[in-house]
């Protein structure tokens, strides 16, 4: 094909050809329609060898179905003299005089077209809207022609973030939430379609940050159009109190969540059911089982969730997990290591039987009557990130503390002891604690911690985030510094 593109392709583009076309995509090539994709099912086979399979493509100048793999269709074009086939899966464009896949501008605006028409008839919406530049952003491209090269040692994304007078609970969250992988590719490949008012909508907020983040400026960000809008939509963290990293983290999620699309382009209400990216990254299902003490009837239910709190032994702040696909995140606090505990110690006290005792029966369907129970708590669905809180700020009539008991953490955690498919194979005689490193399934790796430092009445948050594998900064508002695996796994989780 020559630089001003594909010289056969001219003689195509006759009498209806448009139209011709766009009959193709439609029925043989996106088939958006239940109807249409069963026709392609039936129709679509090698004329010559009756093949479903070996890369069928049309010919575009006629009716005539064969495979690319075997040559069939190169048959065809060699005998009738016709240029131009598409492929039936993919629908590029192929000219057997250039021997070779061709563009044409008209004819990938119709594939365009076809195809979002199809995953609209298929409920994907916008989804998959490839980027095309308008008139600022070809302007901005012509006047910035280099193009950055992200290498190992780069430190693109880390900047720091002025305190608004004592926002440090907001700037360790935005830290962490800033360094969720899927997140932050989610935000900075522009998949956010807003129809709020932007200036009003926190998801709008949060794509703007992420582009301040990853934009390599390296002067702290002021926060405040961020801090307006969390004030507007969670009241009870307005003002310049002291307020809780926790708190925070789950109050951000929530108005997201609120503010967010699923996949379908749906308004995402229901938290059961939704598909938006909040959803899709944080959150898991909890399955609490109760058994009644008599019978042994157990009733079961399973309820979403976005963070897991702990108990700690003496018995308040966070940690986060994802996997590799999964990555962790965490929160967390420092004290003398000889009060210490880790924190698989803290998921095993989570998901143990709880005895409920005689006050706080249950009325047993099996029995009939109110009988004593246990109950359990364990992980029935992991999320791609996992969010621990650990309950340091005790509250009651005659108490305000913070528990100072250390907590160990890994920079591998693996989930698989505390799920609900784990406790039935116990049940049945059947569990076997993995020891395979190559089994990934339920593994997570560290790549976020929070701490708090100080009292329950003066305290201070700071973030380590994991930039690369072994890359580890500290994050302490304004001011970042590098730091070693020693001091993230040593910090005050």
């Amino acid at each position: 094909m020559g630089p001003t593109g594909c010289p056969h392709v001219h003689t195509y583009k006759v009498d209806n050809w448009k139209q011709n076309l766009r009959v193709i995509y439609q029925c043989f090539v996106w088939s958006g329609s239940a109807e249409t994709r069963k026709r392609k099912a039936k129709s679509c086979a090698c004329h010559m060898c009756g093949s479903h399979l070996s890369r069928l493509h049309s010919c575009l100048h006629c009716v005539y179905f064969a495979c690319f793999s075997k040559k069939h269709i190169h048959d065809h074009a060699k005998s009738k003299r016709h240029s131009l086939a598409i492929d039936l899966l993919y629908g590029g464009i192929y000219c057997f005089g250039c021997q070779d896949y061709i563009y044409d501008k008209d004819i990938e605006q119709i594939a365009k077209e076809e195809q979002r028409k199809a995953w609209k008839m298929k409920g994907a919406g916008e989804r998959f809207l490839t980027w095309e530049p308008n008139k600022r952003e070809l302007e901005l491209l012509r006047h910035n022609p280099k193009r950055r090269r992200i290498t190992s040692n780069c430190t693109i994304g880390l900047r720091g973030l002025i305190n608004l007078g004592n926002t440090c609970f907001m700037n360790c969250i935005v830290q962490a939430l800033t360094h969720t992988p899927l997140l932050r590719d989610f935000f900075l490949s522009d998949r956010h379609k807003c129809e709020m008012q932007s200036n009003s909508c926190l998801v709008c907020e949060m794509s703007q940050l992420f582009q301040e983040f990853y934009s390599g400026h390296r002067s702290p960000h002021i926060p405040f159009r961020l801090l307006h809008l969390v004030w507007t939509h969670a009241r009870h963290l307005a003002g310049y109190e002291q307020q809780d990293a926790h708190e925070f983290l789950i109050a951000a999620l929530d108005v997201l969540h609120k503010h967010c699309k699923d996949d379908n382009g749906k308004k995402a209400n229901n938290p059961n059911h939704c598909n938006c990216i909040i959803d899709q990254i944080f959150t898991g299902g909890l399955q609490s089982d109760v058994t009644c003490q008599v019978c042994l009837g157990v009733s079961t239910t399973i309820d979403p969730f976005w963070d897991i709190s702990l108990d700690l032994p003496g018995s308040s702040t966070p940690l986060l997990f994802s996997h590799e696909v999964n990555m962790l995140l965490c929160f967390a606090t420092y004290l003398p290591h000889s009060l210490s505990v880790r924190l698989s110690v803290c998921l095993s006290r989570f998901t143990r039987p709880e005895h409920l005792g005689s006050g706080a029966k249950i009325k047993c369907s099996g029995c009939h009557s109110y009988q004593e129970s246990t109950k359990q708590l364990t992980m029935k669905k992991l999320p791609i990130v996992a969010c621990f809180h650990l309950k340091r700020f005790e509250h009651s009539a005659k108490l305000r503390r913070k528990i100072t008991t250390y907590v160990s953490f890994p920079l591998e955690l693996d989930m698989t002891p505390f799920m609900a498919s784990s406790k039935e194979s116990r049940m049945n005689g059947q569990y076997q604690q993995t020891t395979d490193p190559f089994n990934n399934d339920n593994k997570y790796s560290l790549f976020a911690v929070v701490n708090h430092q100080g009292t329950l009445e003066s305290g201070h948050y700071t973030t380590f985030i994991r930039q690369h594998k072994d890359q580890w900064f500290k994050c302490d508002d304004a001011i970042i510094t590098k730091a070693t695996i020693k001091d993230v796994l040593d910090s005050e989780g």
